[in-house]
Formats: C-alpha cells, structure tokens, sequence
C-alpha cells in the first residue's frame, strides 16, 4: 500500500493517504452510493455551468455550448458514464442523472439562442446542435482539435441561425 510523507518530517503519513478514504466511507456506505455521489456532483456542476452561461448572440452561445461539452466536467461525465455501463446496478442511477442533465440542457440552450420549438424544425435543429457539441467532446478526448473545432463551431453556429430564423 502506497503512502503519502508529511511535508514536515518526510516520514510517511498514512492518515493523509487514508482520510478521504475514511471520509467517503462515512458519507457513502456503498460504493454504488459513493460513485452515485459523484455522478450527482459532476451533473450538478455541470447544470450549474449551463445555468451561468450569458445570454449571448446565438453563434457565442453555441460556442459556449461546445465549450462546456469539451470541458474538464463533461470529461469526468465521460468517465462516469463509462464505468456505470459496466454496472447493472450503476447504470439505472447514471441513466436517469444524465437524462435529466440532458433535458436541462436542452431547454437552456432553447432559451439562451432564444429559439421557438413550436416551428417545425427548430427543436431538432437545438437537439442537432447539442449532439455535435457531445461529439466534439468526444473526439477532444484523445487528441486537442482546437482548430478544426472552431470551424466546425463557425459552420454550426450559421446552421443554426438559419434553422431558427
């Protein structure tokens, strides 16, 4: 077992390196209540990022769109995501967090580009952009695209002035 050294004496300081331990443990009896803790705090930081974006014109709105699901928390959503795919127990919990999270979003982004879902097309044009910005996120996880992301952003962005008139 690994230890962490006392920045005052350097010898090992198995408390530290067992705190948070403890500390989860207190908090979260299960490990299916600790991950589903996690799911929760990474969704509700990630609701509250969405909450605090400006409204803006539409084309800096669907660039900070794409920026949150590029960002350090859909990252961790990512990783969250995965690890409950591979649990029966995990993913129900993880399911409905993210379906809600994903409602959110979506009714945020309609209200931010200030768009009018009783037009046809215009919900599908919101939702469309939303997925683009997932898949961004997704493919900014191995490699930094930042320059072919932001003409892809530029183009979405007339796409979607043009859907929502």
């Amino acid at each position: 077992m690994g230890s962490v050294e006392s920045s005052a004496s350097g010898e090992p300081s198995h408390g530290a390196f067992h705190g948070p331990t403890l500390a989860a443990q207190h908090h979260f009896p299960t490990r299916e209540d600790l991950f589903t803790g996690a799911v929760e705090y990474v969704a509700e930081e990630r609701s509250a990022a969405l909450r605090a974006l400006p409204v803006q014109g539409r084309a800096e709105v669907v660039a900070a769109l794409v920026d949150l699901y590029t960002g350090p928390l859909f990252r961790a959503a990512l990783h969250l995501w995965v690890a409950a795919s591979n649990e029966e127990q995990l993913r129900p919990r993880v399911t409905e967090l993210e379906a809600r999270v994903g409602r959110e979003t979506h009714r945020i982004a309609v209200e931010l580009l200030g768009a009018d879902e009783s037009r046809p097309g215009v919900r599908e044009t919101v939702q469309g952009l939303l997925d683009m910005a997932r898949g961004l996120g997704l493919a900014n996880l191995l490699t930094d695209d930042t320059a072919r992301r932001a003409r892809v952003v530029a183009q979405w962005a007339a796409l979607v002035e043009e859907g929502l008139g």
